[in-house]
């Protein structure tokens, strides 16, 4: 372990402010709101001055802590960080603190169990992008499940139970899969070398799995885990529904943190290992990518529901990431990982933005809607900027991600670029036609019958909606504030990936 653990307290400073506030009493809402937020802003300031100690010029991994945990197989408690998981760790803390202040006014019933639950999610997403070991990748991987059932579960929508059972099977399925992988492959290292040392460290076994059998086995069942989490098409129908019956703080993270984990699982694991199979799925993965793309654009047109609408709108955009990863080219990696932390602030303020409104209707039903920015001006302007950040306008971050994918694609096939490049029209279809439904016109029957009820944003809610809107703008302005960060992290990725490849 190198200098001061500053990345296990950053990990697990949310899970000892979750046993803080099960020791609060119930009877204090406000004090329990409190302290979830006072733990979660520490956690989120505590990222940055990790985010300062990395120097992205020096080793791949300039923050690492590493412990003997379980000897006798040689699992490790290693954690590590570079520019690519400390960008995602710092998108992690910062959105929890968000979703934690977002919760304050509509989560009303059991509060000390919500927010036990969000302190709970925040550690295991963080292990997740911290780890470097495989069995405390898996350890964390799963600790995400249990909040995440339980926040969809207990504080969703009439379906909830429904929906929050399908997320659990679907990801249980893939992970199960995923940890038969890693066991296989330890054990190959283990035959390979006579020793355990090494058999779960993922900087040891790069570049050492060379069966093409179990590079490919191993790769496909790796990749399931994560197409599942991303979603890539056809195992995406989970995520609707969850998006749908969570409640707003649930959709934010789902789809601000959650998704990534099966981003980052491709760029960190699945490819490093497993780089021949990864080469030979690729085509595969770029089709099931395009048709993610296409296929949600034009789902989301059809959607009558803001929150379904934007659920789709996620699997078309999380295609552009998995496209760029798979053309193995500088601008279609440095895209993708834009895209990925672009997405995440965009869609979360999108989300935020329909909990917003949904805590004044009680309604996501666009057809009940209209006229909407005569009656709260502020709130419609908002709406308009996270709006046209999804669309792709140049000048704030969602652009300069998906023009790097796009040119990335380019380089693979200009017909595969092609057809993702017809999809951002599609996608200034869905978003600006939704936005004409919603916000222009003479005021609904429905919200004019709101009366008092429909007022604009609030302090608090303007709060959770800032410092998105600053980084879209500040990312969309410098996009290489963030590109130059994981620079090396991607070097570094794109050398393992063409290891023990042929030309």
């Amino acid at each position: 372990m190198s200098g001061m653990p500053i990345l296990s307290l950053v990990t697990f400073l949310p899970l000892l402010g979750a046993i803080a506030v099960a020791l609060l009493p119930s009877s204090r809402p406000g004090l329990l709101r409190g302290t979830a937020l006072a733990v979660a802003l520490a956690t989120f300031a505590l990222s940055l001055v990790m985010m300062l100690g990395i120097d992205v010029r020096g080793s791949e991994f300039s923050l690492t802590e590493q412990v003997s945990w379980i000897p006798a197989f040689g699992i490790t408690y290693h954690l590590g960080v570079d520019g690519l998981s400390a960008a995602l760790v710092v998108l992690t803390t910062l959105l929890s603190w968000i979703c934690i202040l977002a919760s304050f006014g509509p989560i009303k019933t059991r509060v000390k169990e919500y927010f036990i639950s969000f302190l709970i999610l925040e550690t295991g997403m963080l292990g997740v992008f911290l780890s470097l070991d495989l069995f405390l990748f898996y350890i964390f991987w799963e600790i995400v499940l249990v909040p995440m059932y339980l926040i969809i579960g207990i504080w969703g929508g009439a379906e909830r139970i429904y929906a929050t059972v399908k997320f659990v099977l679907y990801t249980l399925v893939g992970s199960l899969l995923m940890l038969v992988a890693m066991l296989a492959t330890a054990f190959s290292h283990q035959v390979a070398t006579g020793s355990w040392t090494g058999a779960f460290d993922l900087i040891a076994l790069r570049g050492t799995v060379t069966d093409p059998t179990l590079q490919l086995v191993a790769f496909s069942a790796f990749a399931l885990a994560f197409a599942i989490k991303v979603p890539m098409f056809p195992f995406h129908t989970w995520l609707p529904d969850a998006h749908v019956q969570a409640p707003t703080a649930g959709s934010v993270i789902l789809a601000g943190v959650l998704l990534k984990l099966g981003g980052y699982g491709f760029i960190r694991f699945a490819i490093p290992l497993f780089p021949q199979a990864a080469h030979t799925l690729a085509p595969l993965m770029i089709v099931l990518s395009v048709i993610a793309i296409i296929y949600g654009a034009l789902v989301a047109i059809v959607q009558t529901d803001l929150k379904k609408l934007i659920a789709y709108s996620s699997v078309s955009h999380m295609g552009f990431v998995t496209l760029g990863i798979f053309s193995f080219n500088r601008q279609g990696v440095d895209g993708a990982i834009l895209q990925m932390l672009n997405h995440g602030l965009i869609t979360s303020g999108l989300f935020l933005l329909v909990g917003i409104g949904y805590e004044r209707t009680h309604d996501r039903e666009i057809a009940k809607m209209g006229g909407w920015a005569s009656r709260t001006p502020v709130y419609a302007a908002l709406f308009g900027f996270f709006l046209f950040a999804s669309v792709g306008l140049p000048g704030l971050s969602g652009f300069a991600g998906e023009f790097l994918v796009l040119l990335g694609a380019f380089f693979v096939n200009p017909m595969i670029a092609g057809a993702a490049t017809l999809v951002m029209i599609l996608a200034a279809v869905y978003l600006l036609w939704m936005y004409q439904r919603v916000f222009t016109g003479p005021l609904s029957p429905f919200l004019k019958g709101l009366g008092s009820h429909l007022t604009d944003v609030t302090p608090t809610e303007i709060i959770t909606l800032t410092p998105l809107l600053v980084m879209i703008v500040a990312f969309g302005i410098m996009p290489t504030l963030l590109t130059a960060s994981f620079g090396p992290s991607v070097s570094q990725f794109l050398l393992a990936a063409f290891s023990g490849v042929a030309p």
